[in-house]
Formats: C-alpha cells, sequence, structure tokens
C-alpha cells in the first residue's frame, strides 16, 4: 500500500508529535541522554510556541504514560479545575444560559505548566532549563509561522485591535499580519520563562527543588500575579457582553496536577488505558466493548460496513457520554455498567443496516432521572436555538472572528529503556482569550463545557474539572506496554484513534499506512464546546474513500458530507515490539505532524 511517509522503525528512540519542531526537539532530548518524559515535557512546550493557534501555556494536558522504572501505567492529570467563584447563581447573575467560548468566564485553572513540572520531577532526567531552552529559542529567535496560523490571525485582526489590544501587540506586529513561512517571535514569552527559569535556579543546583520553585512561581507568584490582575479587566467575548474573569489568585495557588490510575478495557491481546469520565476517554472503550458485538473484525480495508458500523457505535456511546460522564469526584460515573457484557450486547442490537437519526443514550439502572434531564436539557438548547436562543448572540459581535475555535496537538515518545508516553496539550489559544501582557500568552476556554443547568453530570460547581475531549490512548499487547497514540480533533479525537486502531490490529495495516487511509467522523450528537450544536445522522468522510463506498453510505441513510482528501483528523502514533523496535508515523494532514526515531 501507498503510503505519505515510511513507517518510522529503530531501537533508540521514536518521538511522534503535531509539528516538526516538536518532534525534532523532542529526538534531540533524547540525542542528550534524557527520556521519553523529558522527551514529551520539552516538545509539549515547543508545541505551545509553534502552534500557538492550538496550544499554549495556560492551557491543559493529559497524559498516559508508563515507567520502567516503577513498573506503572498511570495517567497524568493537568486538567484545571473551575474557581472557587464558578457558581451557577454568578453565571445566571450575567444573564447567560450558555457559558461563552472565549474570553475570562470560560477559564478554569491553567492545568498544563504544573502537570509537566512534577512528570519531570518525578519521572525525567534533565534540568528544567534543558527542557525549557529549545522553547525559549523558538520564542526569541523565531519560528518559520505556519499558514494556518497565520490565517487565524488574520481573521482575528480587527476583533484583536478593537477588542483585545494586548493580543494584537503580540500577533499583529506593527499592525501587519505576520506572513506563512516567514519568522515569527513572541518576545513576551521568552522574558516570562526566562525569568521563571532564573527564579527557579536561584535556589541553587538541586533540579528537583528548582523544579518546586518553577512550580511556586507560575502559580504563586509572578505569573499568578499577572494573570490575577489581567482577570480583573473587562473582556468582550462570545456572550457580545464584557466580562470580568472568575478565575483568581487564590485559585492557583490552591490547585496541583496528580497521578490517577487509568480506566482499561480488554480487548483480545490487548489492553486499552484511558483516562477517567472527567475526559471523553471511556468514550473509546464503550466503543471498543460495543464492536465485539459487531462484524468489524472481519470488515477488510476498503469495506463500506466499516465506516457504517463504526459510526453507529460512535452515535450510542456518544449518546452516552452526554448523559454520564463528568468529573467523578462530584458525581457517580456508572463505568462497571457502560462497561457490562450484558449492556453492550443489549445496546449492539440497536444497530441496524440503516443510519439512526436519533440520539439514544442507555438507561442504566438507579439513573434514569439523571438521563432524563439530560435529554430534557439538549431538548431545551435545541428549542432555544431554533428560536434565536443562544446561538444568535454571536451574531453581536460578527462571529467569524471571536467565534475562531482553535484546536488540540499531540505528543508520543518511548525512549530506547522503554518508558513511553501519550499526552494531548491544548487549550490557551490565542483566539481563547486575550494575551496577558507580562506574560505573552492567554488563558484556556475549558468551562464552556459546563452547562448553566441543575443537576448534570456537567453542571458548573466550584473546584470541579470540566469533562474535556482531550484523550490520549495507551494500549498493552499480551501484558507489555505496546502502542501510545492521540490526535488533535474536539469530538473527533475518539473517532480517529479507533479507525487507527482498529486497522491497525484487525486489517493488518502499519501505523503510517493506517493514518493515511480516509478518514471519517460524526457530528450526530451535541457538540463539547459552545453552541454545541449537533447535525443528526452526519457522517464527513474524505472523498478519497472512493465512489462505492459513498454511494453504500448514502443508500444506508447516512448525510453524507464528502471531504476534500487529506482533511480529517491529525494522528501520530507510536509502539514497541516484545522485542524491542519502535515504530512511529504521524498524518500528512496539514503537512506539519511528524514522527523521527532511530
Amino acid at each position: 500500500m501507498f503510503t505519505t511517509r515510511p513507517e518510522i522503525t529503530g531501537t533508540f528512540g521514536v518521538v511522534a508529535s503535531t509539528h516538526w519542531l516538536a518532534t525534532g526537539v523532542g529526538m534531540s532530548i533524547l540525542e542528550r541522554g534524557g527520556n521519553a518524559f523529558d522527551a514529551c515535557v520539552a516538545s509539549a512546550f515547543t508545541l505551545q510556541v509553534v502552534e500557538p493557534n492550538l496550544v499554549g501555556p495556560g492551557g491543559e494536558t493529559p497524559a498516559i504514560f508508563h515507567s520502567v522504572r516503577t513498573g506503572r501505567t498511570e495517567v497524568l492529570c493537568g486538567q484545571g479545575v473551575t474557581p472557587e467563584g464558578a457558581t451557577l447563581e454568578r453565571y445566571r447573575s450575567e444573564g447567560l444560559s450558555m457559558i461563552p467560548g472565549n474570553g475570562w468566564l470560560a477559564t478554569v485553572v491553567p492545568g498544563a505548566f504544573d502537570a509537566w513540572m512534577i512528570l519531570l520531577r518525578d519521572h525525567g532526567a534533565l534540568s528544567l532549563r534543558e527542557v525549557l531552552e529549545p522553547a525559549i529559542h523558538y520564542a526569541e529567535q523565531g519560528h518559520p509561522l505556519l499558514q494556518r496560523v497565520s490565517d487565524t490571525i488574520a481573521v482575528l485582526k480587527d476583533f484583536f485591535e478593537t477588542c483585545w489590544p494586548s493580543s494584537a501587540t503580540v500577533y499583529i506586529p506593527q499592525g501587519s499580519v505576520p506572513q506563512p513561512g516567514r519568522l515569527f517571535r513572541n518576545p513576551a514569552l521568552a522574558h516570562t520563562w526566562k525569568r521563571l527559569l532564573a527564579e527557579a535556579e536561584s535556589v541553587g543546583a538541586d533540579r528537583e527543588r528548582q523544579i518546586e520553585k518553577a512550580r511556586d512561581v507560575f502559580y504563586r507568584g509572578f505569573v499568578a500575579e499577572a494573570m490575577d490582575a489581567y482577570l480583573r479587566t473587562e473582556v468582550m467575548d462570545e456572550s457580545g457582553s464584557a466580562h470580568r474573569g472568575v478565575l483568581t489568585g487564590q485559585d492557583l495557588a490552591a490547585w496541583s496536577a496528580s497521578y490517577e490510575t487509568p480506566l482499561q478495557y480488554g480487548y483480545g491481546d490487548f489492553t486499552v488505558s484511558k483516562a477517567g469520565p472527567w475526559s471523553q476517554g471511556p468514550a473509546f472503550l464503550q466503543a471498543l466493548a460495543l464492536l465485539r458485538h459487531t462484524g468489524i473484525a472481519s470488515c477488510r480495508p476498503g469495506d463500506p460496513l466499516f465506516a457504517h458500523l463504526l459510526v453507529e457505535v460512535v452515535k450510542l456511546v456518544f449518546a452516552d457520554r452526554e448523559v454520564y460522564y463528568g468529573d467523578p469526584k462530584f458525581n457517580r460515573v456508572p463505568l462497571k455498567e457502560l462497561l457490562s457484557e450484558r449492556y453492550n450486547r443489549e445496546r449492539a442490537g440497536l444497530i441496524r443496516d440503516e443510519a439512526s437519526m436519533d440520539l439514544r443514550p442507555g438507561v442504566v439502572p438507579g439513573f434514569e432521572a439523571g438521563v432524563r434531564r439530560a435529554m430534557a436539557a439538549l431538548d431545551r438548547l435545541s428549542a432555544d436555538r431554533g428560536s434565536g436562543g443562544p446561538a444568535s448572540a454571536i451574531e453581536r459581535i460578527n462571529q467569524q472572528v471571536s467565534a475562531r475555535k482553535g484546536d488540540t496537538t499531540h505528543v508520543d515518545v518511548i525512549d530506547r529503556w522503554g518508558n513511553m508516553i501519550s499526552a494531548t496539550p491544548s487549550g490557551g489559544w490565542l483566539q481563547s482569550s486575550p494575551v496577558i501582557p507580562e506574560l505573552g500568552f492567554g488563558l484556556n476556554t475549558r468551562a464552556q463545557m459546563f452547562w448553566l443547568e441543575e443537576g448534570l453530570p456537567c453542571t458548573l460547581e466550584p473546584f470541579k474539572r470540566p469533562r474535556t475531549t482531550l484523550s490520549p490512548t495507551f494500549v498493552h499487547r499480551r501484558g507489555l506496554p505496546w502502542m501510545a497514540f492521540g490526535t488533535p480533533g474536539g469530538d473527533q479525537q475518539e473517532q480517529c484513534q479507533l479507525q487507527l486502531f482498529l486497522r491497525h490490529v484487525h486489517q493488518g495495516l502499519d501505523l503510517q499506512a493506517a493514518i493515511d487511509s480516509p478518514m471519517f467522523f460524526s457530528q450526530h450528537f451535541p457538540g463539547s464546546f459552545y453552541p454545541r450544536d449537533r447535525r443528526p445522522g452526519h457522517l464527513a468522510i474524505e472523498s478519497s474513500i472512493g465512489t462505492a463506498v459513498l454511494d453504500d453510505l448514502r443508500r444506508r441513510g447516512h448525510r453524507v458530507e464528502e471531504s476534500p482528501p487529506w482533511s480529517i483528523g491529525r494522528l501520530t502514533a507510536t509502539s514497541r515490539d516484545a522485542d524491542g523496535l519502535l515504530h512511529a508515523a504521524a498524518s500528512a494532514r496539514l503537512m506539519q505532524a511528524y514522527a523521527a526515531g532511530r
């Protein structure tokens, strides 16, 4: 099978990420004696510089990793929580029925920095300076600007200059949109990291003390102080009004990242690990549990039944996501039941030869009232939108600019010792909130995933994690750590990752061939992001799948949206065989992701 590039193989180490510079940085860290965790941290900080429309220092990250030293596979939770002041009453008093998708009201504690620091402290080998210096270099000396970053800035130019002048200072230097392919610098961000590094190193040469000092500087020092002060200003958001922030310095000081036990599901020879239901990760596991009761394992490449079965399963799984998933510290999520053999056998019985147009969550005994509340909330949202409700507010401030959505990044690393990590950094996009002048970056908007309705798993509450779409994947094969992979894409993440995994394990395609195969996704269910649109029966699929497959899917009733070839998903993946042979691959889509190794 023709592939856009070879699957990378080797024994020393492999790195795959959504930008070639981040991949190169990660590989250079391995070459200098760092391990997979050092390389992942350095790559992640580089992504914040070179993909600012997709991730920033004020964002968040989940990661799943396996440490050879500890023998454990763990989830790294870098998803920050809501502020203490994030109450329903506070947000309703602003006249809101939904949390805007940009600006200060959607901001939670930025969790990525602390997550990277505790990973570096507990599992890395290099110093803070060694992992930060590549990002500082590209911020200070410049990096070739991506076409999509330039395009995003161009669309936002008038909005920035009128409403977010601090963002205009960074992203529209001298009043002109920076050109793609030319060097772009963010000196304010470089200054922030250099000052933080200097303060961290002031405690002496001990690397752990330096890292602890860096955590303190970010969440209680000058970084936190600048955030706290700027959040007190009013900024325009896509509700059509200006609002002050809810997040405070006290919220920053009280939070820390953490480790968790992954949620796991056995699928043949494979054990798949995902983050808990504060992410959408369990949806991947639910899909596997349902797919066991279909014929998808026998589908060969190009079989239209593969797309039909997977999309119909995704519809059922994401309906469950809407009514059950949320921060398990606040709500009981019936994962045991949702992954049970009986439940999924019954749910698989709903799949027909024709495409479903309905949103059909399952009903777990004891959760009947919760399902009704969630479905009623979705019905009210649909009614409001139909009458020009929440979504019409966007019209008041030019939806082409203020509502310009961001996306996500991804990085996977395996080193020569067998340490493995998969991480999906996101948030803090250049279009999410205004740049804090002293820092050179803005904050995240993850709180837009909460509901301003009582009694739902994702109802807004203080100190609660939003149900993020970020979802790295880790797989053991026959008990050994084997595969780490993921993708940007919001609600598309599980859908694209399932295609990669199933094509690899059932159809025998190598990692690059599985990634290069035509991709598809559905927006049948409510979206996670403001304004939560839903398109019943929708199926976007790359036209390169072929006329025969497209015609078959239309005959089944899918509302097919033909997407151009090479336009869906940005998967990256790595794996390690039992004999130590390493593999890596990255999507050619958008012409920026790369895998490297030797």
